[in-house]
């Protein structure tokens, strides 16, 4: 089983907002060695959903984790990205996906956090 990791964020229309996630990606990487790292733009920006989804099937994967790389459960992790990828995988039968939860409250986050106001 060749799985993947799809990183989806809003989407802008500032490449630099966009290009933040494929350095998170990047990151992701360095960390996993058994698995794809893919992202993916809700709107605004490509790669879509459905277009990465489609290019992880087409590099062997048959198993996809898309990570909603948003702080709350909110309407598009709920609603928005959960119908994108239902649609987007009516044409790759046969590959299982699943979607995590969004960043949320972890307590990593109140560390990167206590870090950014240190910072200042």
């Amino acid at each position: 089983m060749s799985r993947a990791i799809l990183l989806v964020d809003h989407g802008s229309r500032r490449s630099a907002a966009n290009e933040q996630l494929e350095r998170v990606a990047d990151a992701v990487r360095e960390r996993v060695s058994d698995c794809m790292v893919a992202i993916a733009h809700m709107e605004l920006a490509t790669p879509s959903i459905s277009e990465a989804i489609g290019a992880c099937v087409v590099a062997g994967a048959d198993e996809i984790i898309v990570h909603p790389y948003f702080l709350a459960p909110g309407n598009h992790t709920t609603t928005d990205i959960p119908r994108l990828v239902e649609e987007a995988m009516h044409q790759h039968q046969g590959v299982s996906v699943r979607i995590s939860e969004p960043l949320g409250l972890h307590p990593k986050l109140v560390d990167v956090i206590l870090h950014r106001v240190d910072a200042v």
